[in-house]
């Protein structure tokens, strides 16, 4: 029973002693915490004497006794615990940080180098102890324990990692992308984590240029490691040298004895991004290097496709060059058959009968045909249901579009898809005036999953609001949007007409900037730059704060650029829109059409 006393007693009082150290740790951490030194310091002092509280009161006391120069009591309470913990590499650094604030340097370095050849020879400790110097702020060590560990390893790619992260906090650009080349050469799967990082790192053209100098040296000193001419790609899709990335996969592609798939994406991604020259160029390859392959077919249809960019893109429309594009989609179709690729050909075919020829009853044939096809895709009849809806706004018959677009809409709920025949319906209520209607399907597309359908929804909502508010019988607007359906059906001639009539009927309107806009638009359809021109550069003078600034803006030096090919007047513009539109949606596009004109992207 004295015994069972006893032991309860001990209990009790460590337990007590336990409750008081933790209260006089708290206290302490509150003093830290406020800034109040000297309170903090001695119940630390008093606390350091108990082993066991060094653990929760270390890091404070010690930054507490360096921050107050008491270099005596830092000295002797690091030695003492070194003495105690021998093997605690914390504590030797701690010291050896202690020796560099009384600026013994020597001793310090010396300190610190001995740390590391210790933590050498066990891998958990060469980590814990690059990850402690790190802490510290102590790069240049953090650096040379893992370099020593790679040594000592004799794996040239070893700790490549952790080494690009360091050289990343210390700024050193360049050695962190060559430890970042390393990580993805140790092992190819690490290649798209390389890719992510370096998007996020190298945002500026001068780093992406010193990455492709780095690449393009390896690609020449090891040529039958692909995973450098796979970056060397990469790099120049990041910078929009489309042509620069052709030419380095169809390098590697005859290296590898590929197929010429990496070529096709390369393609696919210059006509995404309207780089149509190039687009064409990259696909001719295609069908005369890889017949008989599966990228052969696609790669045919595509070629057109992009051609057909640049059809569409010079003004006015060339009606003999888009006959071109119809024979050819046409042969294509003779010659490989009825496939996914050719049915898509189909349908390309038949907007430009709709569009461009005024041959609305072929378009809609050709579209009722593919349509009905069996087995075909379904994303494929969507697409081409919508555009027989788009056809029958041409030829004067919207209940028929409404009815399909809402079949559309109905079969395809919560998709891209669906949310795009919602806005087609939108915009035909909007075209008829009927803006209450519009507006309603509008709301519910603002909430729409795909960026672009809101922001279309978004900004014909902000059109309709803005210029309806104060005009409550709405005429005004309602003869604006039935010349929007001009354009839509591309009579550029009678919407000109039109809108030159609205300029001087409502001089002082809410709507004149649109207007202005609109008939710039129509002037570069028409093939007129110097009249288009003129308009835009109304909007950005005299509407230098509204929406449409940095469009004008940004579509006057393409004009100059596309079509006027005034490469220095253009420089000019772009430049200048960088600087006063640095949050534009064209902000990307606009650096590097500019970049390009001043020849940064030169094979």
């Amino acid at each position: 029973m004295k015994q069972l006393l006893l032991i309860v007693s001990l209990l009790a009082s460590t337990t007590l002693l336990i409750a008081q150290d933790n209260q006089k740790i708290q206290l302490a951490n509150e003093y830290y915490m406020q800034g109040d030194a000297d309170k903090a310091l001695d119940i630390y002092g008093e606390l350091s004497g108990d082993l066991k509280a060094i653990p929760l009161i270390h890091s404070n006391y010690f930054g507490l006794l360096l921050s107050t120069k008491d270099f005596k009591t830092a000295r002797k309470y690091i030695q003492r615990l070194i003495k105690v913990y021998p093997n605690n590499i914390y504590y030797q650094v701690d010291y050896g940080i202690l020796l560099s604030e009384q600026l013994d340097v020597e001793e310090a370095k010396k300190q610190f180098d001995q740390i590391i050849q210790k933590s050498n020879a066990d891998q958990y400790k060469l980590r814990v102890t690059a990850q402690y110097f790190l802490s510290k702020q102590l790069y240049v060590y953090a650096l040379k324990t893992y370099e020593l560990g790679r040594k000592s390893n004799n794996q040239s790619f070893a700790y490549a990692l952790e080494l690009a992260n360091i050289h990343r906090v210390m700024g050193n650009k360049d050695l962190m992308v060559e430890e970042y080349l390393n990580f993805a050469s140790a092992n190819p799967s690490n290649l798209n984590y390389v890719k992510n990082i370096l998007q996020n790192l190298l945002t500026e053209n001068d780093d992406l240029q010193s990455l492709e100098d780095i690449l393009i040296e390896k690609v020449q000193q090891k040529p039958n490691e692909s995973i450098y001419s796979e970056l060397l790609i990469w790099v120049n899709l990041q910078r929009k040298n489309f042509y620069g990335a052709f030419l380095q996969a169809r390098a590697l592609e005859k290296r590898t004895k590929g197929d010429g798939g990496k070529i096709l994406d390369i393609g696919m991604i210059a006509l995404d991004n309207q780089a149509y020259e190039d687009a064409v160029e990259i696909f001719t390859y295609i069908t005369k290097e890889y017949e008989g392959t599966i990228n052969y077919i696609l790669s045919r249809k595509l070629t057109i496709n992009a051609r057909e960019g640049i059809v569409k893109n010079t003004f006015p429309v060339d009606p003999l060059e888009i006959r071109k594009l119809v024979d050819d989609y046409q042969l294509l179709v003779d010659d490989m058959g009825i496939n996914k690729n050719t049915l898509e050909a189909l349908r390309n075919k038949a907007l430009l009968h709709a569009f461009y020829l005024e041959e609305k009853d072929v378009a809609i044939q050709i579209l009722e045909d593919v349509i009905n096809t069996p087995r075909i895709d379904r994303q494929l009849q969507a697409n081409c249901k919508l555009d027989l809806g788009d056809i029958y706004i041409l030829i004067g018959q919207p209940w028929e579009s409404t009815l399909l677009y809402s079949q559309v809409e109905k079969a395809n709920k919560d998709t891209p898809t669906g949310y795009n025949a919602k806005l087609k319906n939108a915009k035909l209520n909007y075209y008829k005036g009927d803006f209450e209607l519009a507006k309603g399907h509008l709301d519910i597309l603002k909430l729409a999953t795909s960026r672009e359908i809101a922001n279309d929804a978004i900004a014909l909502s902000v059109l309709i609001q803005d210029n309806t508010a104060l005009d409550t019988s709405d005429f005004v607007m309602k003869e604006y949007a039935a010349i929007e359906l001009l354009l839509f059906q591309n009579q550029y001639e009678a919407a000109k007409h039109d809108l030159t009539a609205m300029l001087e009927k409502y001089q002082g309107h809410s709507l004149m900037d649109e207007i202005w806009w609109s008939l710039a638009n129509v002037h570069k359809q028409l093939g007129e730059f110097d009249q288009a021109i003129s308009y835009l550069d109304r909007i950005v003078s005299e509407y230098e704060y509204d929406i449409l600034s940095d469009d004008a803006y940004f579509l006057m030096a393409t004009i100059y650029e596309d079509q006027l090919r005034d490469y220095p007047k253009a420089m000019e513009l772009y430049q200048e829109f960088l600087k006063l539109h640095p949050g534009s949606k064209y902000i990307a596009e606009a650096r590097i059409r500019f970049r390009q004109l001043r020849g940064d992207f030169i094979n």
